[in-house]
């Protein structure tokens, strides 16, 4: 018995295979495209957030040498200070502090004596050349003249 049903050319048949098999490697590439975006994305904000804890780390130990130079302790540690912050979001950090002071007078007779504490914090995380690595640093100087 003869077929009455439509015949499609020989050549014609696997057209439709490429065009799907195309289609599949576009979504697949769009897929992989957006997920290397949202991960890129979730690095930066991490790295953002680590940033952020190494400055308020490498702060602190400004604050505390703030508060060692000025009265009522009025000293200028002659060796560095190492500070291990145990805030929640500071944990780990190693904050390394020094202070230099140099005196000034002021006036002529009796010149009045006061201090200049040149401060510097450097804070820091993990180990340097890993991806985990942090390092920021901090000076202020600070004075106790009247």
């Amino acid at each position: 018995m003869r077929s009455h049903g439509i015949s499609v050319p020989r050549a014609a048949g696997g057209f439709a295979l490429i065009a799907a098999i195309f289609v599949i490697l576009v979504l697949a590439a769009l897929a992989m495209f957006a997920v290397r975006i949202g991960a890129t994305q979730q690095q930066t904000a991490d790295y953002a957030l680590l940033n952020a804890r190494a400055q308020l780390a490498a702060d602190s130990g400004i604050e505390y040498g703030i508060n060692q130079a000025l009265p009522p302790h009025g000293s200028c540690p002659a060796a560095a200070t190492t500070l291990n912050p145990g805030a929640a979001g500071l944990k780990g950090f190693a904050v390394v502090v020094t202070c230099s002071v140099t005196n000034h007078q002021i006036g002529a007779a009796p010149p009045t004596t006061y201090h200049a504490y040149a401060l510097t914090s450097v804070a820091q995380l993990g180990t340097y050349g890993t991806s985990g690595y942090v390092a920021r640093t901090a000076t202020r100087t600070v004075n106790d003249a009247p």
